[in-house]
């Protein structure tokens, strides 16, 4: 096979996601036809190591979490010229599946031997990081991994002095053409954003990388709801409709959206550590019902203790290591809500959003063959009644972070913004 050749996401992750081009923003957010994915092939963590504390990889898998992202970076693989060393992510994936996780690898960074250790930018550069991607992925080829071309190529802080986005793309041209030519059945996707940024992402589809990538990978940060990402995602698959190749029975592409980073630090203006784990699950929610097969929480463990650094507080669990403990790190509301969301839901696939008469309430139903479970919250500030005309009945009640509440009887529900959950008496 060659360029011409479409790996298939959906077979990567035993999901089906088929290709919905948007009419308009209101009429394609939050549709069935969207996904049918299921809770929770698709939910992970950054990490930033390779070589996890004993009980760490155990904590995310006890959580439900079945990802992780992190940087697998040239300069540290590629100490001299022409010669790997993998070892440590060989390490890193014994460890992760053993506990039935995958990995993310995104390819990225420079490497002094080329180009002056900047991105690489010269035909030579480029050549080089393409060599060592393939090397790359040819070690660990067979096992499930997602390739990501470089992380966050928009903004100076990754690709300094300044974002080039025809650079960018003839070095993921380079790579994708590598990659289809002699891994034609690895996973290949990019450009990992900061941001849902519309014009690198036009550039990039303009310059024919969606004929190599399996996927679009985005990391949707905000400070607002995380539910305003719906209409973004609606905009992108507009996008993409617009560019997508043409197979050849004459049929487009499929390329799903990826949320391959977002989070919230907990010490934001207006945050906390329990709105945190409020927007985890509402974010991860809107995600799974608006037909994102995949999303990627930032950060796995705070990255330190300032209280004035935003950076040290987007983790799911708290630092310091508890060493010999179990669980090894103190949980933050973050990871609660990870885990009692994947735990509630497990091998449900979203159903539909039911109209409450107000657009920022949300009740979405989810379905596993005859049973339904149901997420209900609202951006409003007012807690408040609604009537849920579906699937009237008694109902135990748990909270995003996992407390029992008492049974409920529905079509009346008072909700807040934190998720409550509901699965009908008497289903497992």
């Amino acid at each position: 096979m060659r360029a011409n050749t479409y790996v298939s996401f959906a077979l990567l992750l035993l999901l089906a996601v088929p290709f919905i081009g948007c009419a308009a923003a209101d009429n394609c957010a939050f549709r069935k036809d969207l996904t049918s994915t299921a809770i929770p092939a698709g939910f992970g963590v950054n990490i930033e190591f390779t070589d996890p504390q004993p009980g760490e990889i155990k904590m995310m898998s006890d959580a439900g979490l079945r990802w992780v992202r992190i940087d697998l970076k040239w300069d540290q693989t590629e100490p001299s010229k022409g010669q790997y060393d993998f070892s440590s992510y060989e390490r890193l994936l014994a460890v992760l599946e053993e506990h039935r996780m995958r990995a993310l690898f995104i390819l990225d960074y420079g490497n002094p031997h080329y180009d002056n250790g900047k991105p690489p930018h010269s035909a030579v550069g480029r050549e080089a990081f393409a060599r060592w991607a393939v090397a790359a992925a040819k070690r660990f080829a067979g096992r499930g991994i997602i390739w990501e071309i470089y992380n966050e190529p928009n903004i100076a802080q990754f690709w300094p002095p300044q974002p080039n986005a025809q650079d960018y793309v003839a070095l993921a041209m380079a790579v994708g053409k590598a990659f289809r030519e002699t891994l034609p059945d690895e996973m290949l996707v990019g450009p990992a954003t900061s941001g849902i940024d519309f014009n690198f992402l036009e550039e990039c589809f303009k310059g024919g990388l969606l004929e190599y990538w399996s996927a679009v990978t985005v990391h949707p940060y905000r400070r607002e709801d995380p539910e305003t990402a719906a209409a973004d995602y609606c905009r992108l698959r507009r996008l993409i409709a617009t560019y997508s190749p043409v197979n050849t029975n004459g049929v487009k592409k499929e390329i799903p959206i990826i949320s391959g980073e977002w989070g919230y630090s907990d010490v934001w203006p207006q945050l906390s550590s329990a709105r945190q784990g409020q927007l985890l699950a509402r974010q991860w929610l809107t995600n799974a019902a608006n037909g994102i097969p995949l999303s990627v929480w930032y950060d796995w463990r705070d990255d330190g203790f300032d209280p004035t650094e935003p950076e040290h507080h987007f983790g799911m669990v708290f630092r310091p290591l508890k060493r010999g403990d179990d669980p090894i790190y103190n949980p933050k509301p973050a990871y609660l809500a990870a885990r009692t969301l994947i735990e509630m839901f497990d091998g449900y696939r979203f159903e539909k959003r039911v109209d409450t008469g107000a657009s920022d309430d949300f009740v979405l139903l989810f379905r596993q063959r005859d049973d339904i479970r149901i997420a209900a919250w609202t951006r409003s500030k007012s807690s408040h009644v609604v009537t849920i005309a579906i699937g009237a009945g008694d109902y135990q009640a748990i909270t995003h972070t996992g407390e029992r509440l008492d049974h409920l009887k529905l079509p009346v529900l008072t909700i807040t913004q934190d998720p409550i959950y509901l699965a009908m008496k008497g289903s497992r």
